[in-house]
């Protein structure tokens, strides 16, 4: 932390349940990402050992990468650890610094929002479709998206409040 207060006891709760969630999407991506590889290497064995290519894998592997994606994408913001250009925060004082890490969450929630409210859309428009090959509804393809928007939303207020608050601990951040 940048000072020695201690945290609110909201802070501290809040700060837990984004952990949580963190630790879910990780969980998450990394069954994705095993069983992705699994599904290649069964599509590799298929298609040269018992030459008859496994067809569904192709949809399969779509659907695990939109997960992996878009939760890995939420993750990095709790972490701050997504793609952000931090040459300009760090040449400017801090005052204006303080206004572009405040600008970046905001629009990161934003950018959430959109996401959440725009793949929610898609997501129900297409759910009473079928994906070929492995009869899944179709808007399980968007899912991924709504899932990672809301998270996206909701680590990006949590960055802005524990800004508001004084109590934010990014390196990147208010000094």
């Amino acid at each position: 932390m940048s000072d020695a207060r201690p945290l609110p006891f909201f802070v501290k709760r809040m700060s837990a349940v984004l952990d949580t969630l963190a630790l879910i999407c990780r969980i998450l991506t990394g069954v994705a990402l095993v069983f992705l590889t699994v599904i290649f290497g069964w599509l590799v064995f298929g298609r040269y050992v018992l030459n008859a290519t496994p067809t569904w894998v192709e949809q399969m592997a779509l659907l695990l990468v939109m997960l992996i994606a878009f939760l890995g994408a939420a993750v990095g913001v709790h972490e701050n650890t997504h793609l952000s250009v931090s040459l300009l925060r760090s040449a400017v004082p801090p005052r204006v610094r303080s206004f572009f890490v405040v600008l970046s969450d905001v629009l990161m929630a934003g950018f959430g929002g959109l996401m959440l409210w725009y793949g929610a859309q898609l997501t129900i428009f297409k759910w009473g479709s079928l994906i070929p090959l492995i009869q899944l509804p179709e808007g399980l393809r968007s899912l991924p998206l709504t899932i990672g928007g809301g998270l996206i939303l909701i680590f990006s207020v949590g960055h802005l409040i524990r800004l508001f608050l004084g109590v934010d601990d990014r390196s990147d951040s208010i000094e």
